[in-house]
């Protein structure tokens, strides 16, 4: 492929390396010649590539913004080019939008963007995980259960069954534990659900694109199970969901912080509005809206009320972590639906292929969270891989024991949303068989790693961190549950540097110590912590530094 300092109309791309070209502006393609057309193939094959299998294409505007449009024959012409080019790297097209725009002619003139999207060879679909976080009773199983079982709810919850875990759940209505649901679309963007009596395995093989919703507990006596399915799973993005009847409530404010502390981008969904009257609902996006806009969130909030708004916001959201989308919808009338399906399918992953490629290069290391027994397969353990490639076949060590110690294994088999899966690439979520491996040598917050790694262990750790709330004084003595990654271990408070005590909103080096045994841990992780003795006292702990 040419470099990106050879092709046409330079300006035109967004070829910037930190972040993949998105909603590149195209003046038309009217019938190019052969020499043309290859360059625009090869520059479509590096904005795909640097998309990570997504772009999008504006027809219509010229390399300074300025919005031309096309009259209806050059865009008949220009689409039909796009769609020669997709050929051509065996792509899709669809076209997301068309704008009428007022210009110096009398023809009537438009614009139209165009989402191109191509899965990559070495994929079978581009994926994409979003935490789903909220208040208890907020509807965030019953959304889930609408947007993949594709049917509405009847108003007592009967479409989030499906997605309870335990007994004790259904009969409460009110999720303890961490589960996964999936939305497929297909390359036009449509919706692959679980209609037709569907398998995950069907919805697999028939989506090019993924999105894995983790559904997180919302009830506060959970708040260790929604830290750690944030901290562990490493989602992408969250979509915070807020009842539009009782606005900012319970555990809101510390999920939203929790987003905020980890850095997760995260959009806003307002449910139930059709419990509401419609001034009730306009108190709610008032009430986001500042909170959004306060010094401690800097957010530009963004009300969503069209197709073309949805459009917007999913670009603007990838380009800009401080764009917050605001959505309101029904789960059981179905309004404005339609609206967060548009968006969750022209979202684009918010990491690039250069952040992608460097950390496949590095060493294998896999975050075991699940650990399970299958019949006939034997120890399988599920988790995120953090960097590096793992095949079948491949020699791992898993640690630290309790004493400190790596143990070797083999991957016998990989699997991923319940498919078979030969080679699982950094970033990716997995499971992986380990054989006859006894599942007692094993605990969740361990890691597999290469053997070359030659990993270090540590009991003592030093962390910077952020009081966020306590209703008297942190101090020596304290213990915390603290959450690094996928490790989650009680830990005392050994000594605060240059302080005795510390108050909401104060900062400071502060030395922890583990109570049970070693952990994996690496320099500059984001860490989170909650007393475990003190309720209703909430400790942030910023960043981390190994002794």
């Amino acid at each position: 492929d040419l470099p990106p300092s050879l092709w046409p109309w330079e300006e035109a791309m967004d070829s910037t390396k930190s972040e993949p070209p998105k909603g590149s502006p195209e003046l038309k393609l009217v019938n190019p010649s052969q020499y043309r057309f290859e360059h625009l193939v090869t520059q479509m094959k590096w904005r795909l590539q640097e998309g990570r299998g997504e772009a999008v294409y504006q027809i219509g505007v010229e390399d300074n913004g300025l919005l031309v449009g096309l009259a209806e024959e050059e865009m008949r012409a220009s689409l039909k080019t796009l769609h020669r080019m997709a050929e051509k790297v065996g792509a899709d097209i669809t076209v997301l939008r068309e704008r009428e725009v007022d210009y110096d002619s009398d023809m009537p003139r438009k614009i139209t963007e165009v989402l191109v999207r191509k899965v990559p060879d070495n994929q079978q679909f581009l994926d994409l995980r979003v935490a789903v976080l909220g208040n208890v009773d907020s509807g965030k199983s019953t959304l889930l259960g609408v947007l993949t079982q594709g049917e509405l709810d009847n108003g007592r919850g009967r479409a989030r069954l499906n997605l309870f875990r335990h007994l004790h759940e259904i009969q409460s209505g009110r999720t303890s534990s961490i589960s996964f649901e999936i939305l497929g679309f297909n390359s036009k963007g449509e919706v692959v659900n679980y209609s037709d009596s569907r398998t995950a395995e069907e919805i697999c093989e028939s989506s090019s694109k993924m999105i894995t919703f983790i559904d997180l507990a919302g009830h506060h006596k959970y708040l260790h199970t929604t830290i750690f399915g944030l901290t562990s799973y490493c989602p992408d993005c969250a979509l915070l969901l807020v009842s539009a009847n009782t606005g900012i409530a319970g555990t809101t404010r510390e999920h939203l912080g929790l987003a905020l502390a980890l850095k997760v981008p995260f959009f806003i969904v307002v449910s139930k509005i059709d419990l509401c009257a419609k001034t009730t609902v306009e108190r709610t996006v008032r009430q986001l809206e500042r909170v959004l806009k306060q010094p401690g969130c800097h957010k530009v909030p963004m009300l969503v009320t069209s197709e073309d708004d949805a459009v917007t916001a999913a670009q603007q959201f990838a380009q800009s972590p401080n764009v917050t989308p605001i959505f309101t919808l029904s789960s059981v009338s179905g309004e404005s639906l339609d609206l967060l399906k548009v968006f969750l399918n022209i979202l684009p992953p918010l990491t690039n292929s250069k952040e992608q490629e460097e950390l496949m290069q590095q060493l294998t290391e896999f975050q075991v969270d699940e650990i399970y027994t299958v019949p006939e397969v034997g120890t399988v353990v599920g988790g995120t891989l953090s960097s590096g490639i793992c095949r079948e076949g491949d020699q791992l060590v898993v640690g630290p024991t309790d004493d400190g110690c790596f143990l070797e294994l083999r991957v016998c088999s990989i699997q991923r949303n319940r498919s078979a899966c030969r080679v699982l690439r950094a970033g990716q979520a997995a499971t992986l068989a380990l054989g006859d491996f006894d599942r007692a040598l094993l605990r969740k917050g361990m890691v597999m790693v290469s053997p070359e790694m030659n990993p270090t262990i540590c009991s003592v750790f030093e962390a910077e961190i952020v009081l966020l709330f306590h209703a008297t004084t942190f101090r020596r003595g304290f213990q915390v549950t603290v959450h690094v990654g996928n490790v989650r271990q009680t830990a005392v408070v050994e000594k605060i540097h240059a302080k005795d005590k510390l108050r909401t909103g104060e900062k400071a080096v502060v030395r922890f110590r583990f109570l049970k045994h070693p952990e994996y841990l690496k320099r500059g992780a984001a860490t989170c912590s909650l007393p475990t003795f003190w309720r209703g006292a909430k400790l942030g702990v910023a960043r981390k530094g190994q002794s």
